[in-house]
């Protein structure tokens, strides 16, 4: 792996924490708006309790790989802004349409601020999907608006990937909050969510089997990645792991539904990319679009100081939501520490976590090719994964007891 692909893996990896931790805020939206009957207002409020205390920090994770994007690969950005402007100028806009409706709801205008709130969390992963979908069916040339400024995202495979982001939003938010419900006590809420989150996950299952179809009419080069290779496995691991979701959901066991909810849309994320390299852009290949050594060098330490900063603090924020202390009622105080004083040791996981990160990258970045650098590669994904599950689940770290968090 040279040093030129490395942040190419950083924007995947922040795009699949996008798309599994923006697309439940999004999704939440989406169950506000299709809301109907005696319960609604119940439901609405929920999604609304659930995600107020989480929903911006999810956009950090645009913002890291737009940065990145723009630093590592200038030219491929600004092709890809040139010619996709227009549903990148809808799901900014969506974006901010949604944090307006957060704050007229805050003040007591329900009606707007649910309008607003609803029909943006609908418009954005749609817009954004759109985007991806010129991207992935080799729509968009390099040079500055090379592309045509409609057909590059008003195409069959733009509007099958643009579908396909509002319902794996659905379907993860559904997930999330029949979880939350669950941990509140709140049983009605649990059985709506868990029946939207099983239909929500086939509807969605269906659609991705089906857009195969779309994709080998529309973007044949993208067929063939996601049915060979890499890119079939990535396929695979998506349908399992969405498979186990139907099932955990059923039972009820949220906690794991949550993390195999993750993983399924994660694995479309990484399946698009094993699909789409060695190129960036039709003819541009990771390797030329790449700046030079000191950009890419400057950048990855950048990067490597902000998650310093940045994942404590999801980390924080994440295990105060899952344990439920932003809850109505909560408890204000944590619990006395056991008797003796005994502290909590980090368990295995971490150590885990810490040394899978390191044989990763000393076999990644040290080595040249071979069977060597395909084990650090898988190391460094272990380790990326599983500190998923710690970030999402503090209580992890100190081996503390606790409710089933969404």
């Amino acid at each position: 792996m040279s040093l030129a692909e490395i942040p190419i893996l950083l924007i995947l990896f922040g795009l699949a924490a996008y798309v599994v931790l923006g697309g439940a805020d999004f999704g939440a939206g989406f169950w506000e708006l299709t809301a109907r009957g005696e319960g609604a207002e119940r439901l609405r409020d929920h999604t609304h309790r659930a995600m107020a205390p989480v929903w911006e920090a999810n956009h950090v994770w645009l913002v890291f790989v737009l940065v990145i994007c723009w630093t590592a690969y200038p030219e491929a950005f600004g092709s890809i802004f040139s010619t996709l402007a227009a549903p990148l100028l809808l799901a900014a806009l969506g974006i901010v349409l949604r944090g307006a409706g957060y704050v007229v709801r805050s003040v007591g205008e329900t009606r707007w601020g649910f309008g607003l709130f609803s029909v943006s969390s609908v418009l954005t992963p749609f817009a954004l999907g759109a985007a991806i979908g010129g991207i992935a069916s080799g729509r968009v040339p390099v040079g500055n608006a090379e592309g045509d400024l409609i057909s590059s995202w008003l195409n069959p495979t733009s509007m099958l990937i643009g579908v396909l982001a509002v319902a794996f939003s659905a379907y993860t938010a559904a997930v999330f909050l029949a979880g939350d419900a669950a941990r509140r006590g709140d049983r009605s809420l649990v059985g709506a969510f868990r029946g939207r989150a099983v239909v929500a996950g086939a509807v969605a299952g269906l659609l991705a089997l089906g857009g195969l179809a779309v994709l080998h009419g529309d973007a044949e080069h993208l067929y063939e990645g996601l049915t060979e290779g890499a890119g079939l496995a990535a396929v695979l691991v998506s349908a399992l792991a969405g498979i186990a979701t139907l099932f955990l959901v059923r039972a009820e066991r949220f906690e794991p539904a949550r993390y195999t909810a993750a993983v399924a849309v994660a694995a479309i994320v990484a399946g698009w990319g094993l699909a789409q390299s060695p190129e960036i852009l039709p003819g541009l290949t990771i390797t030329e679009a790449a700046a030079s050594r000191s950009t890419l060098v400057a950048t990855l330490l950048s990067v490597a100081v902000g998650l310093a900063v940045l994942l404590p603090s999801l980390s924080l924020l994440f295990g105060l939501t899952l344990r439920g202390r932003f809850d109505p009622g909560a408890a204000r105080e944590e619990a006395a520490p056991a008797a003796g004083g005994a502290r909590a040791r980090p368990p295995a996981e971490l150590a885990f976590t810490v040394a899978a990160g390191a044989v990763g990258a000393a076999l990644t970045f040290l080595l040249e090719g071979g069977i060597a650098q395909a084990i650090g590669i898988v190391a460094l994904l272990a380790a990326v994964g599983w500190g998923f599950v710690l970030l999402a689940d503090p209580r992890r770290l100190t081996g503390a007891e606790g409710p089933e968090a969404s």
